[in-house]
């Protein structure tokens, strides 16, 4: 039999069925006969006969008898079908309970490669997932996913293209968990179903912790939309439980004296527990114990703390806040809040008290938006966040039977999987029947993010009446992997179906029987689409953005009285189990439309997507690539002029000088200091000799002479205008001005018998005061 898109069940021909090679995988095949020979295009030309000959006589290991392959015709279809896959990269792999998926891909002429394994590798697969699924995340919502199906394969064809793609690249991933395969091990064009770490966000704890980071994204606030949540293991969050808690049972009090009293005058007649205007009035419960009604004092005191806490007016206040109840007066007040609400004692009250606490609660109400879902009874929903399909999740009214279950159980203290989650006591009713709603939605990108929002959707209804009375999980929770084992309860409404299941459009039918039917498009679609965008925009940092990827989430609403919807939780791999009429129909046009969004959107943009509504696609973030420390330093070389030096007067101290004194013919010779001979530049000059220095320091003299040997030059030369820039004599006596100048000495020209061609020129310096140079003193 074989399940299709509309649920119905079509017979198949068992006489054509065969045995598979991999009949101990744990993966099903539902698919009608295996394609047409008209949509192929085979190429026989290179076929190899030994190769069909082995075919022919292989045994298919894991069968109880060998059956050789006998139809060489079938061989190159499926060899010809097979090749064209490869060459057109349409090989795929399933893992999981997908009948749907296969045949989707098997229409668009995809080849899958099955996953082969033994029976003791899947047992071992099996432990492991299942240890991996407590101890990482839980986030599946998967049922049944490792256990094993009937494969059902007619004639064997895509069990014997499987064998012929077995050593190909696989194209296309779509698996039940996101640890079945590594992403890091893949290449860029291989597409997988699944991103990883979303259990930053697919985790109770994690959707509770990044919900609390929305004001750095959005100006959303996020009790508008989930349920104040902690984590108990944390201690600063166990202490806010705390503290929550008792505000939360201040309020429920205040709520119980209102209702009570509107009661009353609703019924016009009947006696009365309270008292009003000071006059005690006779009740049908005088046994009932009595209660000091000095408790609500202590509600109205803490209550107008916590408004001035949200005001930030307690900031200028001492920290002995005459709002702070101590620890006895806590005991004592959850203790006097247990008998009142849960136990039906009385108290005394009076007007003024009731008109009190009517106010309190009206501005509270325009401070908490959670106000109306809190109920009276306090009652509060522990979730273990290593579980799902409901599993562990247990309902509680007391703080000590809270904090006594999460302490008992030091391994999930450690992991911080405990959460405790603030319990919708007034929810939405459908003939006094408690559900809530399944939504998908698809991500196919998180850098741009890119959300789909899936138009259907179904509801799911607990088996028993709704009531507080009794906190049993066949009550208030409606997954159907917990109801679908329960029987229907003789007193709920006739009108819920025996499987528990609606789809959107007979709840919309339902509400427009209430007169609400526009409530559905303006309140409830638009509150589901904010919170996903919002639960997805705070995990956005958190996740590795990876191309060819996508996945498939489902998450799970309640709707309170006025419709707005309010967020539980998001699962990853959603059941798409056909357990019911609704999900066979729904579970199945959901996993078509999801591959048209990735697989036929990428050939054609104007491809159809089914019910997918894109509802959200953020402007891309240009992420620079990083290519490890690049120091480097650019700039350009300055080169400072060399002016003249300045002109001095002759009883200053000359510039300290590093050259050497040297001793010849008796006369002493000493360089020029540094600054003068850089600004003594010749042109067109034979040769400039100056002294070397002398092995050995010497005294400064106290007259310095510079000898220098020029070209003799004629008269002619000599006598003509030393100015005009044309001789070497002339840029002699240019420069040799300037050296007068600068030294105000003599210059003494001579020309003797014994140096013909030379011109001797001597430069007497004053002689330099003491300086002291290197810790010692020159005279």
């Amino acid at each position: 039999m074989e399940v299709n898109r509309s649920g119905q069940l079509v017979q198949l021909d068992q006489d054509s069925l065969q045995d598979s090679d991999v009949c101990q995988t744990p993966w099903p095949d539902r698919e009608n006969a295996g394609p047409s020979p008209e949509i192929l295009e085979p190429d026989t030309q290179n076929w190899n006969q030994d190769e069909a000959n082995s075919l022919q006589t292989s045994t298919r290991p894991g069968t109880k008898v060998d059956r050789p392959i006998h139809n060489l015709d079938r061989l190159k279809t499926a060899k010809a079908y097979a090749d064209k896959a490869v060459k057109m990269h349409k090989i795929f792999s399933v893992q999981g309970p997908y009948p749907v998926i296969r045949a989707a891909l098997r229409a668009r002429g995809w080849v899958e490669q099955r996953m082969h394994c033994s029976r003791t590798q899947a047992q071992k697969r099996q432990c492991s997932g299942s240890r991996a699924a407590w101890h990482n995340a839980g986030d599946s919502d998967e049922e049944n996913s490792d256990e094993a199906e009937k494969e059902q394969d007619t004639n064997g064809f895509h069990d014997l293209m499987s064998r012929l793609v077995r050593n190909e690249m696989v194209n296309f991933y779509w698996t039940n968990r996101r640890d079945a395969i590594r992403a890091n091990f893949l290449q860029k064009e291989q597409i997988i179903n699944h991103f990883a770490k979303a259990g930053t966000f697919t985790t109770k704890a994690g959707l509770c912790v990044n919900l609390r980071n929305l004001h750095w994204f959005d100006s959303a606030d996020p009790d508008t939309f989930f349920p104040r949540c902690y984590r108990l293991a944390a201690l600063d969050e166990r202490h806010a439980f705390i503290e929550d808690y008792r505000q939360t049972a201040c309020t429920s009090l205040l709520k119980h004296i209102v209702e009570g009293e509107q009661d009353i005058q609703r019924e016009g007649t009947g006696l009365s527990t309270l008292t009003v205007c000071g006059q005690r009035k006779q009740s049908k419960r005088l046994s009932k114990q009595l209660v000091n009604s000095q408790i609500i004092n202590s509600a109205l005191k803490v209550c107008q703390g916590y408004l001035e806490s949200l005001d930030h007016r307690d900031i200028e206040t001492s920290s002995a806040t005459p709002h702070t109840l101590t620890q006895e007066e806590w005991a004592e007040f959850i203790d006097a809040y247990y008998r009142v609400v849960h136990r039906g004692a009385t108290f005394e009250t009076s007007d003024c008290l009731v008109s009190c606490c009517k106010a309190m609660l009206q501005r509270l109400e325009e401070k908490s938006p959670q106000l109306a879902i809190d109920g009276t009874h306090n009652i509060w929903i522990i979730k273990p966040g290593a579980k799902s399909r409901g599993r562990g999740i247990k309902c509680f009214k007391r703080l000590d039977q809270i904090l006594r279950l999460v302490d008992s159980d030091p391994i999930l203290v450690k992991d911080s999987k405990w959460v405790v989650q603030k319990y919708i006591e007034r929810p939405l009713l459908v003939h006094g029947t408690k559900f809530d709603v399944r939504q998908w939605f698809l991500v196919t990108n998180w850098n741009p993010l890119t959300v789909w929002f899936y138009k259907k959707c179904y509801l799911r209804f607990s088996t028993q009446p709704y009531s507080l009375d009794t906190l049993e999980s066949s009550v208030h929770l409606c997954n159907n992997s917990i109801q679908k084992h329960l029987r229907p309860s003789q007193q709920r409404h006739r009108g819920i179906p025996a499987d528990n299941m609606w789809l959107d459009q007979q709840f919309r039918a339902f509400l427009a029987s209430q007169g609400k039917a526009a409530q559905w498009e303006a309140v409830v679609v638009p509150g589901m689409k904010k919170a996903i965008i919002h639960a997805l925009q705070t995990a956005q940092d958190l996740m590795e953005s990876r191309k060819n990827t996508f996945e498939l989430y489902g998450a799970d609403f309640m709707l309170g009285q006025d419709l707005h919807p309010w967020l539980l939780e998001i699962n990853s791999s959603p059941t798409m189990a056909p357990s019911t009429p609704v999900t066979a129909s729904l579970c199945a046009a959901v996993q078509e439309d999801t591959l048209r969004i990735v697989l036929d959107r990428r050939d054609d943009r104007n491809a159809d997507t089914g019910d997918f509504q894109l509802i959200y696609r953020q402007a891309a973030v240009e992420v620079p690539q990083y290519i490890g420390i690049n120091l480097l330093v650019e700039g350009f070389a300055i080169k400072s002029p060399s002016p003249l030096p300045p002109l001095k007067h002759s009883h200053h101290s000359a510039p300290k000088r590093r050259g050497r004194i040297k001793e010849k013919d008796g006369g002493k010779v000493t360089p020029l200091p540094k600054m003068l001979l850089k600004s003594l530049e010749f042109k067109n000059i034979n040769s400039v000799v100056l002294p070397p220095p002398p092995p050995e320091p010497l005294e400064p003299s106290p007259v310095e002479t510079l000898t220098l040997y020029l070209p003799m030059t004629d008269n002619k030369s000599v006598k003509s205008d030393p100015l005009d820039g044309k001789s070497s004599s002339g840029l002699f006596w240019r420069r040799a001005a300037e050296v007068s100048n600068v030294y105000s000495e003599k210059l003494q020209l001579c020309t003797t018998d014994d140096q013909k061609g030379s011109l001797l020129q001597e430069i007497t310096a004053p002689t330099q005061p003491k300086q002291e140079v290197s810790g010692h003193t020159n005279a």
